[in-house]
């Protein structure tokens, strides 16, 4: 590209991102060129016309036509400007979405995006040959030269404009997505730092238990396995994706912090299962004893009242007997785990010998409470009988209500229980009545009648 004579040709122009012609540059430092004329050479100039400079004076249409081509070519080079700048700075926004995203609506920007370059690519082109092809410094430029000139470049000018539009559009479509990838740039940084200090502080607290004499290699490897996702992290987003980086960083701090907080409750879990050490110990002991005691209550149980009273009771002490011996031999597991510092293994096994224990408790209690029962009930059937009745009679009364005839699905029920509350009174006449199943009957009639209540309210509350 010509140079303009008398100006400065040192102004650059920078590239545009899509790529422009060696030659298609040359045109744009022209143009930037002659829009730098400085203001002393533009006052000069007029005289060095009149002073009989190399430039001839051609008259005032041609010149008239001249400066509108001048004019249309400044305004070209202003708009082409306008544009690159514009897609530069909308190649960074579009760059900031495709560093934290990858979703199909990302990869539709980067494809509207290279479309837009293309026809960004092709008015530019449009646009630097319009300006190579007229010299308007020439001498003996002709008018409809110069206005053929400035039409080429007032068009130029008016794609150049457009295409700026499309982008400023497609600009402004990004803002949704723009904001979120920001949004997740501005947490990389805070997110990588809180995972570097939640690694410190785990470590710090693994050296904090280790001096009071408690181990904690279990915690100790699972730190060590964090040390290559540390070794990521440090590597950057850059290497490993904004995204990744990101996800890795938070899942870091939330390990870090669990082994923290672990160790930091080191001594009070050893504190806790040594308590539970001495307390299972103690009711093992106790729980011995009172197994020994089952053995009487069942001779009495057996005196007294027909087998069906006492017979699933009979294998109570050898199992109570089996029960607490389980239970010793673990709890002798767990103070051999707890010695080593095998804290899981320790809490597992003190939760088995709990069970074990609250089994041999419920066995031992069922002996006592049947003979309580039974003798109670051998004292006063009467009381277990009207305690029943008065549950089906109250039970027939709300079936009633606001009814001339019972609802079928209520009353049959209620009428067997009077038959089953009849039937369990007779079971009791003759010389060895089985007063267990008496009283289990009873029991059964209760939950029957109280289900019926329960239904009878239900649907009357939901409207039926």
């Amino acid at each position: 590209m010509r140079a303009t004579p008398g100006t400065p040709s040192t102004q650059s122009y920078p590239p545009s991102p899509t790529g422009r012609t060696r030659r298609g540059f040359a045109g744009v430092r022209d143009v930037l060129t002659l829009m730098s004329v400085p203001v002393v050479a533009a006052l000069v100039l007029p005289a060095a016309f009149a002073g009989g400079g190399t430039r001839r004076w051609f008259g005032g249409r041609a010149e008239s036509q001249r400066a509108e081509a001048q004019a249309a070519k400044d305004a070209a080079a202003a708009a082409f400007y306008e544009l690159d700048t514009a897609q530069r700075d909308l190649r960074i926004s579009v760059e900031t979405i495709t560093a934290v995203d990858d979703s199909p609506a990302a990869r539709r920007v980067v494809a509207d995006f290279e479309a837009l370059g293309a026809r960004i690519d092709e008015v530019s082109h449009r646009y630097i040959q319009a300006v190579d092809a007229h010299d308007l410094d020439r001498d003996g430029l002709e008018a409809a030269t110069a206005a053929r000139a400035r039409g080429e470049l007032t068009a130029a000018k008016d794609e150049l404009v457009g295409v700026k539009q499309e982008l400023d559009r497609f600009g402004s479509s990004l803002g949704p997505l723009l904001g979120k990838a920001e949004t997740r740039l501005a947490r990389l940084a805070p997110a990588v730092e809180r995972a570097r200090q939640a690694l410190l502080g785990a470590s710090n607290a693994l050296d904090a238990v280790r001096g009071e004499g408690l181990s904690a290699d279990d915690l100790a490897a699972r730190l060590a396995s964090l040390s290559p996702e540390l070794t990521r992290l440090n590597q950057g987003a850059g290497q490993h994706g904004v995204p990744q980086t990101l996800e890795r960083a938070e899942r870091v701090q939330r390990e870090a912090a669990a082994i923290r907080a672990e160790a930091e409750r080191l001594p009070e879990r050893a504190a806790e299962i040594d308590h539970r050490l001495v307390s299972l110990r103690t009711r093992a002991q106790a729980l011995t004893t009172r197994a020994g005691q089952v053995e009487p209550v069942l001779s009495e149980l057996r005196r007294r009242f027909a087998a069906a009273c006492w017979q699933d009771l009979q294998q109570v002490p050898a199992q109570a007997a089996e029960n607490v011996r389980q239970a010793e031999l673990k709890l002798r597991e767990a103070q051999a785990a707890r010695q080593a510092q095998r804290w899981p293994d320790a809490t597992s096994l003190l939760s088995t010998v709990r069970a074990l224990l609250n089994s041999t408790d419920e066995a031992v209690s069922a002996a006592g409470d049947r003979l309580a029962r039974l003798n109670a009930v051998q004292k006063d059937p009467q009381a277990e009988t009207e305690r029943t009745r008065f549950a089906i009679r109250d039970a027939q009364r709300l079936a009633m209500s606001g009814r001339t005839t019972p609802d079928p699905r209520h009353a049959r029920p209620l009428d067997e229980a009077v038959g089953r509350v009849e039937r369990a009174v007779g079971s009791l006449e003759g010389r060895h009545p089985d007063y267990w199943h008496f009283l289990t009957e009873l029991e059964s009639v209760r939950r029957t009648v109280a289900d019926v209540v329960a239904r009878i309210r239900e649907e009357r509350g939901g409207g039926r």
